[in-house]
């Protein structure tokens, strides 16, 4: 279970990514790519570096995954997973809609996470048992009646092979046609947690992608689950839905298995 103090610790890291990540947003700084074609900025390493400082100082029997700089403590049973900045492109880009994302795993299972915008100032915070916050007030997901009136959100569909690229237009037939909307990466997710979008369908994902997404969308009332209705976890295959309104899970995976 994560305690009072992993979140207290968990927003100093957010706090200390965004210090690292403000001062070079729409500025000057240097990017690679890298050998999956993603690319790395030096605001990625900035943040991923002043994060992985703090929890080297103060939780050193804790492991790290992080995307930048690997792992430390492989064996710990609690692992912090970091992702500086989920979504490099919108960075890039000069669009607020990044986010920094740090999750804590107990076992292989996420039982913390923070979804920070650090630019808008905008944070998700989200521990087992406890409900999802944003800014420090409770938010909640929204209920949904009808898969035809559900909005739904996937960051690119380049990201989909041919086989998912069919299961993912299987669900996109079955909700409101003008409710699609393309890019976005973690913040849909927040969005999701606090009732704006009610579906969102990924592939290929990463642990450091969804780790912390988890508990904030649970959190608020939602479902996150792999393609086949199962519990995300580090052994999990990156294909992940996040689900508003876990009444409608069944209809979800219904039209994604008719494609």
């Amino acid at each position: 279970m994560a305690s009072r103090k992993d979140l207290e610790l968990a927003n100093r890291l957010a706090d200390a990514a965004g210090d690292a990540i403000r001062p070079l947003y729409r500025g000057q700084w240097s990017q690679e790519q890298k050998a999956d074609r993603s690319f790395v900025t030096e605001a990625d390493q900035a943040a991923e570096a002043a994060m992985r400082k703090i929890i080297e100082t103060e939780r050193s029997d804790d492991g790290i995954i992080g995307e930048e700089y690997g792992t430390r403590n492989e064996g710990a049973s609690r692992q912090w997973v970091l992702d500086p900045i989920d979504g490099t492109t919108s960075f890039i880009a000069g669009r607020p809609i990044f986010g920094t994302l740090i999750a804590l795993l107990q076992d292989g299972f996420p039982v913390l996470g923070i979804i920070d915008q650090p630019i808008g100032r905008e944070r998700w915070a989200g521990r087992l048992g406890h409900e999802t916050t944003f800014n420090g007030q409770p938010v909640r997901s929204a209920a949904c009646r009808e898969l035809s009136n559900a909005v739904l959100a996937t960051t690119t569909p380049h990201q989909f092979s041919d086989h998912e690229a069919d299961h993912f237009m299987g669900l996109a037939k079955a909700v409101a046609e003008r409710k699609i909307i393309y890019g976005g990466d973690c913040y849909n997710y927040g969005l999701t947690a606090s009732g704006h979008v009610d579906i969102v369908c990924e592939a290929g994902l990463k642990l450091h992608d969804f780790a912390a997404l988890v508990p904030v969308v649970e959190g608020a009332g939602g479902l996150m689950c792999d393609w086949s209705g199962e519990p995300l976890h580090a052994g999990s295959d990156g294909n992940a839905l996040a689900i508003g309104d876990p009444a409608r899970l069944e209809d979800v995976l219904e039209a994604m298995a008719l494609a």
